[in-house]
């Protein structure tokens, strides 16, 4: 079964990935495309080459460059569709295109096994047990218990003046973009720039201590000091230490973000 992921947020790439390997071992994801153009390009680059079409994708309704729904007008989607979504507000919209089932974030691990279930019972394709009695075999174990373990990033390579300092992740309470740049600032407010694009940050931290909330910032538990309702359904943190640009978190992190911080 080739699957398809459409989906901004790399960690939220990385956790429904989890969760497929989790339910549905037998599930090749074939590809994960951030945005409309990349999606519709990769589509079309795989018709070319002679490809199948995925069996389904996995479709985020908000995506960097606007609604997953401009991909169908782009291109003709021959796929099943499942969205993700942060927002129940777009469910009778979803069921107009080629979609079976709208499963709202954070993806529950019992809600994607109805939705992989419910593909089967509609197409037929099922080949073998359901994914929800999937039998646990010495190979499955043995294929996880052969995966190297994920090694985060523990320190930072940083310039203070003429000099160079490695400073340990934990000591840091932030990282936001200024101008262009990525900043951190440590526990104490010393503020450091740091060589990489956000999204390797992202890719280097563990997601039990760091949290992205938006494009531009990631978080600690340590440096959440407040959060207050902010307009359209969004967050906005008062950050310790002082930052000074505002911390809001996206309307799509929200649900997510609160079941982070609860943790």
């Amino acid at each position: 079964m080739n699957i398809l992921i459409v989906e901004d947020e790399k960690l939220a790439v990385r956790k429904l990935t989890r969760l497929l390997e989790e339910v549905a071992p037998d599930f090749v994801i074939k590809g994960a495309t951030p945005s409309i153009e990349a999606t519709v390009e990769w589509i079309a680059e795989n018709r070319a080459a002679g490809q199948s079409e995925p069996d389904i994708i996995f479709l985020d309704i908000e995506l960097a460059d606007g609604q997953s729904f401009e991909i169908f007008n782009r291109i003709d989607i021959k796929s099943t569709v499942i969205f993700t979504t942060s927002y129940d507000e777009y469910a009778l919209q979803a069921f107009k295109v080629k979609s079976i089932d709208y499963l709202l974030k954070p993806v529950q691990k019992e809600d994607l096994l109805r939705s992989i279930n419910k593909y089967y019972d509609l197409t037929g394709a099922r080949t073998g047990p359901s994914p929800a009695v999937l039998p646990t075999d010495l190979e499955t174990i043995l294929r996880k218990l052969n995966q190297p373990p994920v090694e985060y990033r523990k320190r930072f390579l940083v310039k203070q003046g003429a000099r160079m300092l490695s400073l340990e992740t934990s000591e840091i309470a932030f990282f936001y973009i200024e101008e262009g740049l990525c900043f951190f600032k440590n526990q104490q407010g010393q503020k450091f720039v740091i060589d990489y694009k956000m999204e390797e940050i992202d890719e280097f931290l563990d997601p039990a201590r760091f949290f992205r909330i938006n494009r531009g910032i990631i978080v600690t538990h340590q440096a959440v000091m407040q959060m207050q309702p902010y307009y359209n359904n969004r967050l906005a943190l008062t950050l310790k230490p002082a930052f000074e640009k505002e911390a809001i978190v996206s309307r799509e992190r929200v649900n997510e973000f609160k079941n982070w911080m609860g943790k």
